[in-house]
C-alpha cells in the first residue's frame, strides 16, 4: 500500500473510486448523481487545492483518497458548490435527487419553524482545515485510511495550521470510531441533516475536531 499525493493521471480513477467508496455507508448516495455528487465533494479539491488530496494506492489501483482543504474560509463554500453543481448538471431527472430536495425542504422549513437548528459547516479558527476521506469497502481495515490521514496531518503540521474539523453522521459508528483513534474529539451539537435518511430514520451531523 502506498500513500502518495495526488496527480493529474489519477483523475479518472479517483472518479471511479468516487463512486464506489462510500459503499455500505448512510453516506453511500445522497442523490443519486454521480457527477453532481463529485462538483461537490471531490472535483474542487482537484481543481482548486490537489496539494491536500492524497490518494492510497494498491499495486497501481487507487483504493481509497482523502481530500482537504487547509483554510475553509477560502474555499467555496459547500451550498455554493451544490448550487453551482445543481445548475450545471441538472440531475433531476432521478426520482432519488428530487425526493432528496425536496425532503431538504421539507426539513428546513420545518426546522425554522420549530426553531431548531439543522446541519451545516462551522467556521472557527481554531479549527480552519477540513478534510473528506473514503476508502473502497475491500479496503476497510488494512490501513490506508490511518495512512492518508497521517500525511494529511504532515501537511497541516507543515503548514503550521492550528487545528482540522471533519463532519460525518452520529448514525455511522464505525466512521466516529475510527475517528476517535486519529485523534478527533467530537465537537458541538449533533443537528438533523435536512433531506438525508438512513434506513428510514432521519441522520445526524457529528463535528468532530483536532488540534495541532
Amino acid at each position: 500500500m502506498q500513500i502518495r499525493p495526488f496527480n493529474e493521471n489519477d483523475r479518472t480513477d479517483l472518479r471511479a473510486l468516487f463512486a464506489r467508496a462510500g459503499q455500505g455507508s448512510p453516506t453511500e448516495s445522497l442523490w443519486g448523481h454521480t457527477d453532481s455528487e463529485a462538483a461537490v465533494y471531490l472535483d474542487p479539491y482537484m481543481d482548486l487545492e490537489p496539494a491536500s488530496l492524497f490518494v492510497a494506492d494498491h499495486g497501481g489501483a487507487l483504493v481509497g483518497y482523502l481530500t482537504g482543504c487547509i483554510d475553509t474560509e477560502a474555499f467555496p463554500s459547500e451550498d455554493t458548490l451544490i448550487t453551482d453543481s445543481l445548475r450545471r448538471h441538472r440531475p433531476f431527472r432521478s426520482r432519488q435527487a428530487v425526493t432528496f430536495f425536496g425532503r431538504s425542504m421539507l426539513d428546513a422549513a420545518a426546522a425554522a419553524i420549530r426553531r431548531t437548528p439543522t446541519a451545516g459547516e462551522i467556521h472557527d479558527p481554531r479549527w480552519p482545515a477540513h478534510l473528506h476521506i473514503n476508502v473502497a469497502p475491500e479496503t476497510r481495515g488494512s490501513g490506508a485510511a490511518a495512512g492518508l490521514m497521517d500525511a494529511w496531518f504532515e501537511r497541516l503540521r507543515s503548514e503550521q495550521v492550528p487545528g482540522c474539523h471533519l463532519q460525518t453522521l452520529v448514525e455511522n459508528v464505525r466512521a466516529a470510531r475510527f475517528f476517535e483513534r486519529m485523534g478527533f474529539a467530537a465537537h458541538g451539537s449533533t443537528p438533523p441533516v435536512p433531506g438525508l435518511r438512513y434506513e428510514g430514520a432521519r441522520v445526524h451531523q457529528l463535528t468532530m475536531v483536532r488540534s495541532f
